[in-house]
């Protein structure tokens, strides 16, 4: 057990000026945190308790869009009748990610900001760039089923778990960000995760003592929407991929498409090439396959997952059909 000291502030800026001391980190819901914690992964010396400000609301937004508070749980906003009417691919994510016991726990800004589960990172007996810059990335030449095929580096093949993310990215979201200073900026979410580059050690582009307060969802987008998860055990487990999809659709044309995928990158990863072979193309098989090998076209694979290319493509033309058809 490594010492550490514990603060509950009870205002935002006390937080930030808490959590802007080094070796500090926030602390919410827990349920990434205390695990590293327990295995020696993350070494905190300071605990600064965000758990009881005023951030569990979700509110409506003059554009006709959702303002969710940093510090609502996964459990909250799945069953929020707005979320589940207009927003249903988050409501899916929600659902699809972790247990009951840990939705009940979880917070939205939690979410977002969770760690890779690359089971080197969480071995401190094996080298690894993202715990220990320079270390080396053991998953290269071990075990990489579960790893990247799309934005990966030789530093580092992790991949981002969240399945809310997923959806986040594509539902355009921004992220409402407080800064130590005092001021307020807005973040979307394609910029908030980082790909590995040669600093795999940074997830996202926040700077110490940064702290999202918000998640700004736009207004509900046209067409229909979905969420698709491939997993190796129907429960409880990460994603191999995933597909967030929302498709518009009008006289056998698609008017709009917008795509996100997980399990692939150390980010949620957006195929915008995908989506702009969709956009004005047929609502046909010919159209959604070509998307598909679109999504992929970037790919490298590593000894174990090279099956995660064809996976991605036929969950990505599978869903696209069923979205256009009404599925």
């Amino acid at each position: 057990m490594r010492a550490f000291t514990y603060e509950r502030p009870a205002d935002v800026a006390s937080a930030m000026k808490a959590a802007s001391q080094p070796g500090a980190s926030f602390i919410a819901g827990g349920t990434n945190l205390l695990d590293l914690m327990k295995i020696d992964v993350e070494q905190p010396t300071h605990l600064v308790d965000i758990s009881r400000l005023p951030l569990r609301e979700v509110g409506e937004t003059a554009d006709g869009g959702l303002r969710i508070g940093a510090l609502v749980s996964n459990t909250d906003l799945a069953a929020d009748q707005r979320v589940r009417q207009r927003y249903p691919v988050l409501a899916m994510a929600l659902l699809n990610g972790a247990s009951g016991q840990l939705r009940n726990q979880a917070t939205a800004a939690g979410n977002l900001l969770q760690r890779t589960r690359c089971p080197y990172f969480y071995d401190v007996a094996m080298p690894c760039n993202k715990r220990q810059p320079g270390s080396g990335c053991a998953a290269l030449a071990g075990f990489n089923r579960m790893h990247a095929i799309l934005g990966a580096s030789q530093a580092c093949i992790a991949v981002h778990p969240s399945d809310m993310a997923v959806a986040m990215a594509a539902l355009r979201a921004e992220i409402e960000v407080q800064t130590p200073a005092g001021l307020s900026r807005k973040v979307p979410i394609a910029e908030l995760h980082r790909l590995p580059g040669q600093n795999p050690e940074r997830d996202t582009t926040l700077a110490r003592g940064e702290l999202i307060t918000a998640i700004l969802l736009p207004p509900p987008p046209a067409g229909r929407q979905t969420y698709r998860k491939v997993r190796d055990r129907a429960s409880y487990a990460f994603a191999l991929v995933s597909v967030a999809a929302i498709v518009d659709t009008a006289d056998g044309k698609i008017r709009d498409a917008r795509l996100a995928l997980g399990g692939v990158a150390h980010k949620p990863w957006v195929p915008k090439e995908a989506e702009r072979e969709l956009v004005g193309a047929a609502a046909d098989a010919g159209s959604y396959e070509a998307a598909a090998r679109a999504a992929t076209r970037e790919a490298r694979t590593y000894p174990h997952n090279e099956f995660k290319v064809p996976l991605t493509e036929r969950l990505v033309a599978r869903t696209l059909s069923d979205l256009a058809t009404g599925g």
